[in-house]
C-alpha cells in the first residue's frame, strides 16, 4: 500500500483534541447521457471499455486499491455513513457493488449501523435489481428524478420519462425504508405550478427525503454555452417560497438549503459534510477532506475514469494533496455549517477548526448587523434573509 504524501504549505497552527466523525464518498463517474445542465465529473459510458460495457471489474480493483492508499491517514477511525455518488453508480450490478463494500468492511471499520447511499436514475429501476442492492446493505437511496413532467425532463435531457420515474418511486417503496427524491426548479419555461406540481408529485408519492434544487447554468455545460429560456428571478423566487410552503405544511423538516426530511429522514452523510465532518473521497475525481491531530488536509483523485484506473491501480490514485492553511478554516466551516437552517452549537466551531469563535468575532458582529444571522452563547444560526442571500453572508467570512 501507498500513502498519499501531504505537502505542508505552512508550519502547524492548529491542534486537535478530537476528530471529527468520518465518511466514505465513492464515486462512480458513468452516465447513460451527459445532461446538459450537469458539471459533476460524469462521462457517457459508451466510450469507455468499447460496445458500451462498463468497465466494472477493473474500476472496482481501483477503488479498492484507491482505499487501501487511504488508509494510514484514518487508521482505527469507524465510517458512519457511505455514499456511492456519480455519474450514475445504479449502472453498476449489484455484485460489483458487493464486492467493494467486501472490501472495504474488511479494511476499515465501518459501523453496523452506518446510513449506506445509492444514488441512481429512474431508468436503471428493475425490482430485482434493487432488490439486490438492499440485501447486501444498501440501506438509502437517492433519485434523480428531477421533475415528473415528461416536457421538464425532455428539456433537462433526461433519458427518463414520467412513467419510468414513478415506477422508479414505486420500486424504491417497495424495498427501501429511506429514500430521497432530487427535484429541481427553475426549469426552462417553467410556471410556478408546474414547479409546485412536482413537489406535490413527490409528497403523494411518500418520498422521505425530497432535494430541491434551483437550476443554475454552470460552467462548463451545454446549457451554460447555450442557455435556454429560463423563469426570471421573480417567478425563481416565487417557486421557492411555494416549495418550501408546501413541504412544511406537508410535514417535512427544511432542515438544509435545499433538503426537506420528514423526522429521522435526514441525510446522516450530508449532515457530516455540512457540519465540516471527515470524508474520504475514493473514485475518478473524488474529493476528500480529512483531519489530521495538527492540520486539516484536502486531497482529489485522478478525475478522467481510465487515467484514475492506471494511476489508483500503479499505487498513485491521488492528483493533489494539500494541507489547508488555518487562515482559511473559519471560511471552510462557515461555507458548510451556515446551510443548516438551524446553524451550528458555538462550541462545534472550535472543535472542527481549533481556532476559537472569538477570531471571528467581528464577521459574526458584520452578518449580525446585516440581518443575516443570529447568535446567543449557544448557537450561530442564519436567519432568513440570510438562508436566502446565502452568498452574501458567506462572503463576510471570505479572508
Amino acid at each position: 500500500m501507498t500513502a498519499i504524501s501531504l505537502h505542508r504549505r505552512e508550519p502547524a497552527a492548529v491542534r486537535f483534541e478530537r476528530l471529527p466523525p468520518l465518511s466514505l464518498y465513492v464515486h462512480v463517474p458513468w452516465c447513460i447521457r451527459k445532461c446538459p445542465y450537469c458539471d459533476f465529473n460524469s462521462h457517457e459510458h459508451r466510450g469507455e471499455g468499447g460496445a458500451g460495457a462498463l468497465p466494472e471489474v477493473r474500476y472496482v480493483d481501483a477503488l479498492i486499491a484507491d482505499l487501501e492508499q487511504s488508509l494510514p491517514q484514518v487508521w482505527g477511525r469507524e465510517v458512519s455513513t457511505v455514499f456511492f455518488g456519480g455519474g450514475t453508480p445504479s449502472l453498476f450490478s449489484p455484485e460489483a457493488i458487493d464486492r467493494f463494500l467486501g472490501s472495504a468492511r474488511a479494511l476499515l471499520p465501518i459501523r453496523a449501523d452506518a446510513e449506506i447511499t445509492l444514488e441512481a436514475n429512474p431508468s436503471t429501476f428493475e425490482s430485482g435489481r434493487f432488490a439486490a442492492y438492499r440485501a447486501l446493505g444498501i440501506n438509502r437511496l437517492s433519485i434523480g428524478i428531477q421533475s415528473f413532467d415528461p416536457a421538464h425532463l425532455s428539456a433537462l435531457g433526461r433519458v427518463h420519462d414520467g412513467a419510468e420515474a414513478l415506477r422508479a418511486v414505486a420500486i424504491a417503496r417497495q424495498h427501501f425504508h429511506n429514500f430521497n427524491l432530487d427535484l429541481m426548479y427553475a426549469l426552462p419555461r417553467q410556471s410556478p405550478e408546474q414547479a409546485v406540481a412536482d413537489v406535490a408529485r413527490a409528497v403523494s408519492e411518500g418520498a422521505p427525503h425530497v432535494s430541491a434544487y434551483h437550476l443554475t447554468l454552470e460552467p462548463n455545460t451545454l446549457f451554460h454555452r447555450f442557455p435556454p429560456p429560463l423563469p426570471d428571478d421573480d417567478a425563481a423566487a416565487l417557486m421557492q417560497e411555494r416549495i418550501e410552503a408546501l413541504l412544511g405544511e406537508a410535514g417535512y423538516r427544511h432542515y438544509e438549503t435545499s433538503a426537506f426530511a420528514r423526522p429521522g429522514s435526514e441525510c446522516r452523510h450530508n449532515l457530516n459534510y455540512w457540519s465540516f465532518g471527515d470524508y474520504l473521497g475514493i473514485g475518478a475525481g473524488a474529493h476528500g477532506k480529512l483531519t489530521l491531530r495538527d492540520r486539516v488536509t484536502r486531497h482529489m483523485k485522478w478525475k478522467h475514469p481510465r487515467e484514475y484506473m492506471e494511476r489508483a491501480l500503479a499505487g498513485n490514485a491521488a492528483q493533489t494533496a494539500s494541507d489547508v492553511a488555518a487562515a482559511e478554516l473559519p471560511f471552510e466551516f462557515m461555507m458548510n455549517a451556515l446551510r443548516l437552517n438551524e446553524g451550528f452549537e458555538t462550541g462545534l466551531f472550535t472543535e472542527r477548526t481549533s481556532l476559537p469563535l472569538a477570531s471571528v468575532a467581528s464577521r459574526l458582529d458584520a452578518a449580525e448587523a446585516r440581518g443575516l444571522l443570529t447568535r446567543d452563547h449557544r448557537r450561530v444560526q442564519p436567519t432568513a434573509l440570510g438562508r436566502r442571500f446565502l452568498n452574501e453572508l458567506l462572503e463576510i467570512f471570505l479572508d
